[in-house]
């Protein structure tokens, strides 16, 4: 029997539905991406066992888990290729494809660098510095002075980094008077506030600090918080650490990457980068606050005394704080244009902080003062 005219046969109506099926199994399957892996090696400039070389773990790997196989950064320690003061060099040379610190670190080639972290920033804490950063020029700035230097780096900061210690010493700092003649560590323009304050300051890294002070070569020193404290053996050779201080107190972390290697990534690998960057920093800052607070209850059962810098103290940093920048601007216009930059948001941002905030420590003595 004659089939009717324009009947699909068997086969075809088999063939388009089986094509049908395929197609739409296609859809639903994810899309997995056949591009080559860029391979990117990082390094920190923090010993392995230090948080902050965890954090920059953390920002790594959250990068590769987005990235889908695109892309993959590898970490590697303080010291592994560059020590750890030479590793913007490093990475502006190609040396390192990037690496994870902090912006006072480069303080030697421009002093206005150590104004992403160092001194009271006018009363900014560290976000607030962070948002200064990203909204109110900070991030212009900073790659203004980069560019001066002949450095072919992308920055991004992040991170906020709890308020540090004043410093940690063998006999507490009662006076002002106490700090003069010590044999003193830290970086960036704390060198200078600790110095103009009376102290003989030796900026090492973070791995050679408590070595230093085993052996007697500096008296005091800080470095940033309870966990990196503890992890690199401060309370092993020190029993006495100064808290609150303004040293230090609008600090947050840097991760650079060599600008060719970052140019040659694509647009889509680019946004997972910045997008990367801001997930790390607010992860970094909560496990900031969960970490920080169990070492330091552990450095207290460990017998370590905690003692609140004193007032007098506090206001001589500021004195001193403030002979500093003034010499510093005088020297260096882009030093003063920096500041000018975080002076002209931080009265804004400051005063509505200030005003809308409410006292916390009210809130917790309610709670948690009472005998």
């Amino acid at each position: 029997m004659p089939k009717p005219t324009g009947a699909p046969s068997r086969r075809r109506f088999l063939k388009k539905a089986s094509a049908g099926a395929v197609g739409a199994a296609a859809m639903a399957a994810p899309m997995v991406s056949n591009a080559q892996t860029t391979s990117l090696r990082f390094q920190s400039t923090w010993p392995a066992k230090d948080i902050f070389h965890e954090y920059a773990g953390d920002f790594a790997k959250k990068i590769n888990d987005m990235a889908g196989g695109r892309l993959k950064i590898e970490v590697l320690p303080a010291g592994s290729v560059v020590p750890a003061f030479q590793l913007l060099e490093a990475v502006a040379k190609g040396t390192l494809d990037g690496g994870h610190g902090v912006v006072a670190y480069h303080y030697g080639k421009n002093s206005a660098l150590a104004l992403w972290g160092s001194g009271p920033g006018y009363g900014m804490d560290p976000n607030m510095l962070l948002a200064w950063h990203y909204y109110g020029g900070g991030e212009q700035l900073l790659q203004e002075i980069y560019k001066s230097l002949g450095l072919d780096v992308v920055s991004y900061l992040y991170g906020p980094m709890p308020t540090q210690p004043f410093g940690w010493f063998k006999k507490p700092v009662a006076k002002v008077d106490d700090i003069k003649g010590t044999k003193f560590r830290t970086v960036g323009l704390a060198v200078d506030i600790y110095t103009e304050m009376g102290a003989a300051v030796n900026p090492l890294p973070g791995g050679e600090i408590v070595p230093a002070l085993d052996r007697g070569l500096i008296d005091g020193a800080e470095f940033n918080n309870a966990s990196s404290d503890k992890l690199l053996g401060f309370p092993d050779v020190v029993k006495n650490c100064m808290l609150q201080s303004f040293h230090q107190s609008t600090e947050q972390f840097e991760i650079l990457f060599n600008k060719g290697k970052y140019d040659a990534l694509s647009a889509e690998l680019k946004k997972i980068i910045d997008y990367a960057v801001e997930a790390a920093s607010a992860d970094m800052s909560w496990k900031a606050i969960d970490r920080n607070s169990k070492d330091y209850q552990e450095l207290k059962k460990a017998g370590v005394n905690f003692y609140k810098t004193p007032d007098a103290v506090l206001r001589a940093q500021l004195d001193a704080w403030d002979k500093v920048i003034a010499k510093k601007s005088g020297e260096n216009p882009l030093f003063k244009k920096v500041l000018d930059s975080q002076k002209a948001f931080a009265q804004r941002a400051g005063q509505w902080q200030n005003d809308y905030l409410v006292d916390f420590k009210m809130a917790y003595n309610h709670y948690f003062g009472r005998k």
